[in-house]
Order: C-alpha cells, then structure tokens, then sequence
C-alpha cells in the first residue's frame, strides 16, 4: 500500500498533511532520478488556481533545478494538457499540482509519466522511500550543473490547438454553458469552444485561489442547471478544478451523468466500428442500468475498482477505446491517456451535431436504477474497514437488498473519508439503508465533525 500516493497523487490540506518542504523533496527526487551523466531531466510542471498552488509549484521547481534538472512551467492549466505535453514533448514526466474536486484547502501532486499515464509502481516505491527518509540525501547540483526553469505556456497553447483539431463538425449557433469551477479550465475551455463558432455561456470563471469549486463545479450542478434553462441553450458543460471531469446538462435541465456520458460515447462509436471489442471499462461505482441498457446494443461493461488509473488499466490491457467514471472521468484512448473533462464536452457536443439530436434525446432510453451516496470524512479510513460490526452492518444490508440492489462501502483514495453507495429499486430503500450503515459507522466513533467530505446525493 502507498504511504503517501493514493489513486489520484499525493493528496491532503495544504501544509498540514502536504506541505511545502513534501513538494521540494519530491522535485528533488524526480531531478535526480531522471538525471543522468549525458541528460539533464526535463519535468512539466502545471498547477490549478488554488493558493496553495503557487507556492508547491516554486517548491517543485527548487527541488528539481537543485537535483540538477530543468522544471518547464506551464502555469495554470488542466491536468490532461500536463499528460498530452509530456508525451507529445519528449519530457522525461509531468507534475500536476491539484486535489482536483476537493475544497481550496486542500491539495494534491499527481506524477505523470513521458507516454502521459499516470506513475505508479517501483518509482512510487522509492520516492516514498526517500520522503521517508529511508535512502539517505540526494547531492545537490552546484555550478553549470544547476537546473533552470522554463516558461512552457507555448506547451499548453499547443494542447489547446490539438483540442480543437479533433473536431470535425462546426459549432456555429449552438448555444452552449460552461462551469468552469473557477478552476484550471476558467480561461481555456471558452476559448475552445469559441474558436470551434460556439456561443458560449459561462459561469465561475474568476478564480481568486480560495473559491475553486465551491458550490460550482461538477460536483455542485444546480446552477449550471439554471444557467441552461434560463437561457433556454442547447447543452450546459459543468468541469471540476482541473479539468479532468465533465457533467453535463441537457437541454431540459436534466444532469448527465459519467454513466449516461458512457452510454451515449459507446453507442455512437459502435455504429462509427470505433468501439473495439464491443465492450468498455467502467468502475463499481457505475450504475446497474449502465450494464443493462449497453447490453441491449450487445456492449459490454468490464467492471473496475474505483479510480480512473483502473479503469485506464482494463482499457490497456483488453484494447478497449472507451472507459470511464460515473463522477465524470471519461476516457478516449485515442486521443488521450487520462480523463479529459474538455475533450468529453467536445466529442458530446459532436455527436448532438452528427446525430441531429439533443442531450436528452440521445440518453432517453438509458434505464437507471436509484442510487444513493453518502460521503463521510472519518479519523481513520481503513479502521472502518476493518471493524466487524460496520462490516457486518454492510453485509446485513447486502443480505435485505438481494438481487434487487446493491451496497458498496470504500474508502476514499483522495480524502480521509470513506464512501456509501446504495442501489435499490426505490430512492427511499436507498436512503434508508445509507443512513443506516453511516449511523453504524459514526456509533462507533469514526466521523470527523470538524470537516465535511465532498458531495454526496442521489447520483
């Protein structure tokens, strides 16, 4: 298990469980490891608008030139541009600084390797290792031997065309939201969408480093909802803080889930012979109606663990172009190798075009089962897995539900928080059996008071 790395980075409130002196010892880590006699590392660095972020990318970019290597910055930016720059780019890794949907306080420092996937393995090993202190101090570099850094806004400029070069259609007169989350996206995903003729409305666009996702956002729709049905437009796109997530909302004010995104992506890629194998990767998490209502077209979903490495994993390993999260993470494998919130929006409003159909109309046979989800933040996370009497609250559960339903109890990779998610035939089961197993986990003292984990409802 990692100490530090979870699914999604290395994740915690700013200065408390990541602090600045974690950042400058990764950056120095990474600048030795990828320098060698005859080549000096090259590390993308990108970061989103949150406070803390400005002073992780300065801590990362002393590690790294001090390990004798070069730190390009490319400033505020989305985290699947950091993973399109390193491979296009011949970088030896990028470094995204972000906690993605979490509040500002907290931040995250997610790796991403020169073919842009996300790192794991033996380097995360000995990283962590050397935050531990366990492999001595790294030399520093002295003389010509200094790394430098290097203004690479040039490198997200090239994303954003690259972006723009995948659409096929013109969005001349469709009118279209964006909540942008005051997050990395607040300038770029306009920008996209104007330059592709759009009409664009968008909302949470003016970051001040303290309100990036705060009620706005992916996880807080409402009032994209209002945006959508006020000024009566053809689609709204909601992303996270950096841009790695797209909800969508129909024309008629309906959310569209991660699930509905992957029904809709998968059918038409079926009828273009896109869909290879017939079959996508989905996590636990997606809903029961998403393996029904594919199953119909004859396509198949290969269930995950929770996390969009895992499902980027299954997707590797069977040759599949298409997987995702019901949260948003969608990933095309032929245009990219992590989710991409922005790309999402732009192969979605593709389709309405080709099709000659609205957003509702495209998902109005997907079956969904009600599904609820509580998000507790907890003192411990794996002590609640770990404790009988909530397991076998959860196991009783599952035994009532039967075939007509399912529970899930995880914990989070990204928060100290742990997550229920109920299905049933009816949103009051749903409701009833989530409080229930959350009453048996805060009876036996687990929940934090203090803080709030991120969303959770009726999904």
């Amino acid at each position: 298990m990692s100490r530090y790395f979870g699914t999604d980075g290395f994740r915690g409130e700013a200065n408390m469980e990541l602090t600045a002196d974690h950042a400058f010892k990764i950056g120095r880590f990474l600048g030795a490891y990828f320098t060698e006699d005859d080549h000096v590392g090259k590390i993308l660095i990108g970061k989103d608008t949150r406070r803390s972020s400005y002073m992780f990318e300065y801590a990362l970019a002393a590690g790294i030139t001090a390990s004798g290597a070069d730190g390009y910055l490319l400033h505020v930016t989305t985290t699947p541009s950091v993973s399109y720059v390193a491979r296009t780019e011949d970088f030896d890794c990028g470094i995204m600084i972000s906690a993605s949907h979490n509040p500002f306080q907290d931040n995250g420092i997610k790796l991403i390797s020169g073919t842009g996937e996300k790192i794991r393995g033996e380097l995360i090993e000995e990283l962590e290792d050397y935050l531990d202190g366990k492999k001595g101090e790294l030399p520093f570099a002295t003389g010509v031997n200094i790394g430098k850094t290097v203004d690479h806004v040039v490198g997200r400029n090239r994303y954003i065309g690259h972006l723009i070069s995948i659409v096929s259609h013109s969005f001349k007169d469709m009118r279209i939201g964006l909540d942008v989350a005051n997050g990395s996206s607040w300038e770029m995903a306009k920008s996209i969408f104007n330059a592709l003729g759009a009409k664009t409305y968008v909302i949470d666009n003016e970051p001040n480093g303290f309100n990036i996702n705060q009620n706005c956002g992916s996880t807080h729709i409402s009032t994209l909802k209002e945006l959508v049905l006020d000024k009566k437009l053809d689609v709204g796109f909601a992303f996270d803080g950096d841009a790695d997530r797209c909800i969508a909302v129909d024309e008629l004010g309906n959310v569209v889930n991660g699930d509905k995104i992957l029904y809709i992506l998968a059918k038409y890629m079926q009828e273009k012979g896109e869909l290879s194998g017939n079959a996508i990767a989905a996590t636990l998490m997606s809903n029961m109606g998403l393996a029904k209502s594919l199953a119909k077209h004859g396509i198949e979903v290969s269930v995950t663990d929770v996390g969009d490495r895992f499902v980027y994993e299954r997707m590797l390993e069977k040759g599949y172009q298409l997987g995702g999260e019901k949260t948003g993470h969608i990933i095309l494998s032929k245009y990219a190798m992590t989710g991409d919130g922005i790309l999402t929006a732009l192969k979605l409003a593709e389709v309405m075009l080709d099709k000659k159909k609205t957003l509702a109309e495209l998902a109005e046979d997907f079956t969904e089962y009600p599904q609820v989800q509580k998000n507790l933040r907890v003192h411990d996370k794996q002590a609640v897995m770990e404790d009988t009497e909530v397991l076998a609250k959860r196991d009783e559960i599952e035994k009532l539900l039967g075939e007509e339903g399912r529970v899930v109890l995880r914990k989070s990779g990204t928060e100290p928080a742990v997550r229920i998610m109920i299905e049933a035939k009816d949103v009051e089961t749903c409701n009833y059996h989530v409080e229930c197993l959350a009453k048996a986990i805060g009876d036996r003292g687990f929940i934090d008071e203090g803080r709030a984990a991120s969303a959770d409802g009726m999904f």
